[in-house]
């Protein structure tokens, strides 16, 4: 009877959990990304051994429909620029004639990637469901096996752990397509605004080797549609700030 209980109490955990995933992720996604239309101030810090390595700038550009500009502004990359339009990625150099093809795992300082700086979301991207819950840093959890939904999502699989209180994301395990885990990541919120200010990304390879991603600020920013066309990046220079 026991037996007969605990399966009947996972079996209804399942289905509506099943029926809630996206509403979790967009609710998780709100903590990263309050608004549609934003403009976010982004560093990215490299440390290796526990001590600061490098440190870089960037403006990015959201629009709905997946279309994300990403603005170099540290002076060893000044001018490089990296859009983002729906599936495709394309790096602007400062001298090319042409946009060039990249990946969303396209490296820009350790571990954080193109994809990490340019999408901020989950449920456009993944679908899945609640396998369990657990404690992450003392904090009570549910996590979320995710698989990609679309062909140019950074990663292919992700464990996603959210707080059972408010659905805020806590940390995640990013695998990349061949299955193995490239990326271990920790959500930090701000006291101000309760939105996520920070993602810690640790390098599951180089162990010795941490990349934080800090959000200094989201400000709610139109952009004309032509800074979305590669080819009129490459032939004008812009100021979008």
């Amino acid at each position: 009877m026991f037996n007969l209980l605990i399966l009947l109490l996972l079996t209804a955990l399942t289905g509506t959990v099943q029926a809630d995933i996206q509403t979790i992720l967009k609710q998780a996604d709100n903590y990263r990304l309050p608004q549609d239309t934003v403009q976010v101030e982004t560093t990215v810090v490299l440390y290796k051994k526990g001590k600061l390595d490098k440190e870089r700038q960037y403006s990015v550009y959201i629009k709905p429909g997946r279309r994300s500009l990403v603005i170099f502004n540290s002076a060893v990359e000044r001018g490089q620029k990296v859009l983002m339009l729906d599936d495709k990625f394309w790096m602007i150099m400062q001298k090319s004639r042409r946009p060039i093809r990249i990946t969303p795992m396209q490296k820009l300082l350790g571990e954080a990637s193109t994809g990490d700086i340019a999408t901020m979301t989950w449920s456009e991207d993944y679908d899945g469901k609640i396998s369990q819950k657990v404690l992450i840093n003392q904090i009570p959890c549910l996590k979320l096996d995710l698989h990609s939904i679309r062909k140019g999502t950074t990663y292919a699989r992700i464990e996603l752990y959210v707080a059972q209180d408010g659905f805020w994301p806590v940390a995640a395990n990013l695998y990349v397509a061949s299955g193995k885990l490239a990326k271990r990541a920790y959500f930090s919120l701000g006291d101000v605004n309760g939105q996520v200010n920070a993602m810690t990304l640790l390098d599951k390879i180089q162990r010795q080797r941490k990349t934080v991603i800090r959000y200094l600020s989201m400000t709610p920013r139109e952009i004309p549609d032509k800074f979305y066309n590669p080819m009129y990046l490459v032939r004008n220079r812009i100021s979008v700030k």
